[in-house]
């Protein structure tokens, strides 16, 4: 039985952003398809990093309009110090820090680990913004024992909107640093018009011992 051999340069394998190949009755065989709807952009470690940034056009971060909707997963988060904020910011294009203005609300339900105390949902009143420009918290007081860690998602729409302003959404879950375990979920939006190319995470005291932090983009969406 004879074997066919295919001529290597009767395929077309040119890449396309957020394109899969599949098979079709071209000449050559091949299109392109749809792939996943979430694309790893970048994945970034923390190893007693003050902060984690992930900036458009910088070590192969896309964060403009190639997608409308951008998670950020948070994996066992670490403090360096007890009782720290997680905490995030944006910069605008262009921008000179990471100070955009800010209007959020935010709330949590908790349980301790010996049960003497359960919250069903308190607002945070202290943490929410009404035009604030510092860091939004989205995980309080992170218990840095070295069982304890945070993990969560947030999600950011179209940020590379010039007419909009650009919403948020956080939900974290983790080890609060009083034995308790909480979760915080908290929502708002930078108030501007300017698109959104840059975004940092950092402790509100001491470094991220360690932790991951992963961008997706989500197509189709």
């Amino acid at each position: 039985m004879a074997i066919s051999k295919f001529n290597y340069n009767s395929f077309n394998v040119t890449p396309v952003a957020s394109k899969a190949l599949a098979f079709n009755s071209d000449a050559d065989g091949f299109t392109t398809a749809s792939g996943s709807s979430m694309i790893l952009i970048k994945t970034l470690t923390a190893s007693s990093s003050a902060t984690l940034s992930f900036v458009d056009g910088s070590s192969d971060v896309v964060l403009d309009n190639t997608y409308p909707v951008y998670k950020f997963v948070f994996i066992d988060i670490h403090p360096a110090t007890d009782a720290a904020e997680f905490q995030f910011q944006g910069n605008a294009a262009g921008g000179s820090g990471y100070n955009e203005t800010i209007t959020s609300a935010g709330f949590a339900p908790r349980h301790s680990e010996d049960d003497t105390s359960e919250v069903g949902i308190s607002y945070q009143s202290a943490n929410d913004k009404a035009q604030g420009t510092t860091f939004q918290d989205i995980f309080l007081n992170a218990g840095n024992a070295n069982d304890e860690c945070i993990s969560g998602s947030l999600i950011l729409f179209n940020p590379s909107s010039t007419t909009f302003v650009k919403n948020f959404i956080s939900r974290v879950q983790g080890a609060h640093n009083a034995n308790s375990s909480f979760e915080y979920l908290f929502a708002g939006y930078f108030n501007t018009t300017a698109a959104i190319d840059e975004i940092r995470f950092q402790m509100s005291a001491g470094n991220i011992d360690a932790g991951t932090i992963k961008l997706y983009g989500i197509a189709d969406s």
